[in-house]
C-alpha cells in the first residue's frame, strides 16, 4: 500500500507518495506553486514539451536500463 508523506519546499507542501522500494514527487503540487496566473496541469504540460527536459527523461531512461 502506498504510503504519503508532506515536504515543505520554499512554504509550498509537496506530497511525496512511497510505494513499495520506490518514491513519487507529485510535481503537479510543485507547479503549482510556480506560478498564480496559469494551472499546474498547463506549466506540467510546457515543461514536458521542453527539448531540455525530453533529452534529461531520455538519458534517465538510459541509465536504467
Amino acid at each position: 500500500m502506498a504510503k504519503n508523506r508532506i515536504v515543505t519546499v520554499q512554504d509550498i507542501p509537496i506530497i511525496i507518495t512511497e510505494a513499495d522500494i520506490d518514491d513519487y514527487i507529485c510535481i503537479t503540487d510543485m507547479a503549482a506553486a510556480k506560478s498564480d496566473n496559469s494551472r499546474a496541469a498547463d506549466v506540467v504540460r510546457n515543461w514536458l514539451r521542453n527539448r531540455t527536459t525530453l533529452e534529461c527523461l531520455s538519458t534517465w531512461e538510459k541509465c536504467l536500463m
